[in-house]
């Protein structure tokens, strides 16, 4: 099964077991069977009929704006629900000392792949300088100390990247989010909003519920557990798949909305961006602990089944780190 990506504006509607995307150009038919999210980044209509529909096959809609941020989602009615899972993972919030133990993991994780990312294009000092960091993050004491060195190590991460990016034009100076100013910023925003969706997915496939988080701190109106998860395989999916667009002369400067002072991607560079990212989310690697190869995106799930045996069964959470 795989994501559909939907970048131009259109009718969706149900026909049979099917799904027909069509606008005044195109008319598309895809098998409901193939498709495990929907991902709208055009102006959608839809029914009720469709959502119903949807509903019963278990297939979430997210809805992105004109600048490619995320604006809302349509969940189906979350058959996965476990009241115990929820009680065990409310106390681990509640407990200050159980819930850095987790953070702290996540943290860690993070760095460590961030860590090997820059170690696969050779720059050993940079890679060195984030190993330091190994020690702050175990000393830290609260969230907001180790939401600190969390911000310190990805700092000096992103020091690094005009060192692995080629395109001279793609000159990063710093991470600005909102709205994001240059060529770097705009890819980066847009790869994150894009895993910390498709991790929500994966994690409602589980008995979490994705409201309670560790790293992140709990928001009304707003998921923060996928916010967790994602920290982790930032390094691993969204930068990998940055520097080998850029990198790869898969986009360029023509890419970017020059209206908006190309800090938003075009239709044109969201296909492309979009097509790469799917072949990452479901390339494999070997799981140590499973012994086997699996998919970026079943590692996101893998995230969630390792939080539950932790809140039930108290063996110990080891989150991801990538291992060559």
């Amino acid at each position: 099964m795989k994501d559909l990506y939907i970048t131009q504006s259109g009718t969706l509607k149900r026909k049979d077991n099917s799904l027909i995307f069509k606008n005044e150009e195109i008319k598309k038919t895809i098998p409901v069977k193939n498709v495990n999210s929907i991902y709208a980044y055009g102006q959608i209509n839809i029914n009720s009929k469709l959502l119903t529909f949807l509903s019963q096959m278990q297939i979430p809609v997210y809805f992105f704006n004109y600048y490619g941020f995320y604006t809302g989602a349509f969940y189906p009615r979350n058959q996965t629900v476990s009241g115990k899972v929820l009680v065990e993972q409310v106390k681990n919030y509640d407990n200050k000392h159980k819930r850095i133990i987790i953070a702290k993991e996540i943290v860690d994780a993070a760095r460590h792949n961030m860590r090997k990312t820059l170690m696969q294009y050779k720059l050993t000092e940079e890679s060195e300088r984030l190993e330091k960091y190994e020690k702050d993050v175990n000393k830290a004491s609260t969230i907001n100390k180790l939401m600190g060195i969390e911000a310190n190590i990805r700092k000096n991460y992103y020091k690094s990247f005009n060192k692995i990016i080629k395109n001279k034009k793609f000159k990063f100076i710093m991470r600005v989010k909102q709205p994001p100013d240059n060529f770097i910023n705009c890819l980066i925003s847009f790869g994150n909003s894009l895993l910390y969706t498709t991790t929500l997915s994966e994690l409602f496939k589980t008995q979490l519920n994705p409201t309670v988080s560790y790293l992140h701190e709990p928001f009304e109106r707003r998921y923060s557990l996928n916010l967790d998860v994602a920290e982790i395989f930032k390094p691993l999916i969204v930068d990998r798949v940055i520097f080998t667009l850029i990198n790869q002369q898969m986009i360029t400067e023509k890419d970017f909305d020059d209206k908006l002072n190309y800090c938003y991607l075009n239709e044109s560079g969201r296909k492309i961006f979009l097509k790469e990212y799917d072949k990452k989310l479901n390339s494999s690697l070997k799981y140590p602990s499973l012994n086997r190869k699996v998919s970026y995106r079943y590692m996101l799930r893998l995230e969630g089944y390792k939080l539950i045996k932790y809140f039930i069964e108290n063996k110990k959470y080891k989150a991801f780190k990538i291992y060559w």
